[in-house]
């Protein structure tokens, strides 16, 4: 290792901060200097309901996977389709990094199929359970034995690399696996796969579990986890623990069912805890995006290291302690993976996240009025809305052009509207006028907002008019705030237009506040103009 890439592994590990207690509980483990990452995104993700990937999203994955470190990906099944060999063909010849593999069964056809694809390296398997022998594959375990060793030897004759695969190694007998483990070893296996094929196994028993066969084989033993009850990552680490070196899985962590272990989690943990480095890690939250896109399958925003709110911060005490030490409520800074933090406005957020948020977008806020622009953000966040950055600023913004006007002189006391199909809109306001008296009233119109400006009208002064409506979502999205700004001319009979805004989550409320702020700007401007006299 050159003095140059010590220092980039050392700032890197200096941007963790994971418990004192992960090298305690290791301390008895021996070392791990190397692990390998088999990508199977291509093969087993592809088998994930809904996604369908063409040769041209194949290829794309696959120089993302190389790019990203991966040191084998399973590219396909050849033997599915002349199609899948084809691309197979396409991803062998861009000479990547990566080694690159198609799974087969142990049967000649699909070994010709792999020979035909112009690869050189080959995944066989067979279940050696006795549930699957018996019921899926009708086989007793001699058969089973000589099928497994027939294929590889087969393999290895036509100068293919072979790793051979225990399917529901799980639940087969030690026994019985030791047996046919061996037995493809001697027939030339360069390394066998040790899967927990429906992930029912939980951790220790499955560091038991390699740590045996580890003792039994010379050759590197892989392990493929899948996430049925939610062990997937647990059982990897758990593998490497007792002697496996190479780990299969899929970026995101698709796959059948619920899919495979996440590689990024493998990769982050392996580096963090263990000191082992398999990806380059800056690179993760690209590749995992861009399988994200190609895909079309969506990760859950919660989804650890590449979701959404992997990195984002609400609650006031957290925000408040991520902009003192990031360590404080990260793991790892974003940095790491690519990614970047974000300090989210939400119900949960306090005056801290707000200040810094606006801060960011060189929005320099009164702080006498900080608390009203928190109710403002608590109340239209209320429901589990998220605020953007562009509905933060127009709520900052609204709240400052507010303190322009002076008191209200007409108030909105009540509002309903009542619209629907095959009915008339019809809206209600009741509104306390300059004078004090309190007026209420019914109109209708040709929808909701039309109907409820009528009302106010005909409350205030019947002459008013409405001479410009603009309405618009901040951010474009359906749960988008919408900004209303209107021009009302006429409020007092005497011809002066008047302008009025305002922001809120309601399209109907805030054409109405908007209207009920250029109201009070009018009568505002001839009190201005009385006391100047």
């Amino acid at each position: 290792m050159t003095q140059q890439t010590s220092e980039s592994a050392q700032k890197l590990e200096e941007m963790f901060a994971i418990s004192p207690y992960n090298q305690l509980a290791l301390s008895g483990v021996g070392p791990i200097k190397d692990v390998k990452i088999f990508d199977t995104t291509l093969r087993d993700g592809e088998q994930a309901p809904g996604i369908a990937l063409s040769p041209d999203d194949k290829v794309r994955i696959a120089q993302a996977l190389d790019s990203l470190g991966t040191d084998i990906i399973e590219a396909g099944f050849a033997a599915s389709s002349d199609i899948e060999k084809e691309t197979l063909r396409q991803i062998k010849d861009l000479n990547l990094n990566a080694t690159v593999c198609s799974l087969a069964r142990s049967v000649h056809k699909d070994i010709d199929a792999v020979i035909d694809s112009g690869l050189d390296y080959i995944h066989t398997f067979i279940a050696t359970s006795d549930l699957h022998m018996q019921y899926k594959l009708k086989m007793t375990p001699e058969q089973v034995k000589e099928r497994a060793v027939d294929a590889v030897e087969y393999a290895r004759e036509h100068g293919l690399e072979v790793m051979f695969s225990c399917e529901d190694a799980t639940r087969s007998r030690m026994d019985f696996m030791k047996e046919i483990l061996l037995a493809v070893q001697e027939a030339g296996a360069s390394s066998v796969n040790i899967p927990d094929t429906v992930g029912v196994i939980i951790p220790k028993a499955y560091g038991n579990m390699i740590a045996e066969l580890h003792k039994t084989l010379k050759i590197p033993i892989s392990v493929h986890c899948h996430n049925d009850m939610g062990l997937a990552l647990a059982n990897s680490l758990a593998a490497v623990e007792n002697g496996a070196t190479i780990v299969q899985g899929c970026v995101n962590g698709f796959g059948e069912r619920t899919g495979n272990v996440a590689l990024e989690e493998v990769a982050v943990n392996l580096f963090a805890n263990y000191g082992v480095k398999t990806y380059d890690l800056s690179k993760i939250s690209e590749t995992s995006a861009l399988i994200e896109r190609i895909t079309g399958f969506s990760m859950a925003a919660n989804k650890p290291i590449v979701g959404r709110n992997a990195f984002a911060h609400e609650s006031g005490i957290h925000v408040h302690g991520i902009m003192n030490n990031t360590a404080t409520y990260e793991p790892f800074l974003p940095e790491v993976v690519g990614a970047k933090r974000r300090l989210v406005v939400g119900k949960l957020s306090g005056s801290h996240a707000v200040e810094g948020k606006l801060e960011e977008m060189g929005v320099k806020f009164p702080a006498e009025h900080i608390d009203e622009l928190m109710e403002a953000v608590k109340k239209m966040s209320i429901s589990g809305k998220e605020i953007t950055d562009a509905e933060l600023m127009a709520i900052a913004d609204d709240i400052m052009w507010k303190k322009s006007t002076e008191r209200k002189e007409c108030v909105l006391d009540e509002l309903t509207v009542i619209t629907g199909r095959s009915t008339t809109p019809t809206a209600t306001v009741t509104i306390t006028k300059a004078d004090g008296s309190k007026v209420t009233v019914a109109d209708t119109g040709v929808g909701p907002v039309n109907a409820a400006v009528n009302a106010i009208r005909k409350a205030v002064n019947s002459n008013m008019t409405m001479e410009e409506y603009k309405l618009s979502a901040i951010t474009g999205e359906s749960d988008s705030m919408c900004q209303v700004a209107v021009t009302m001319k006429n409020v007092q009979n005497d011809g002066n237009i008047s302008f009025g805004r305002a922001v809120g989550m309601d399209i109907v409320e805030t054409s109405v506040d908007a209207t009920m702020a250029a109201i009070n700007r009018d009568f505002a401007r001839v009190k201005h103009d009385k006391k100047e006299c």
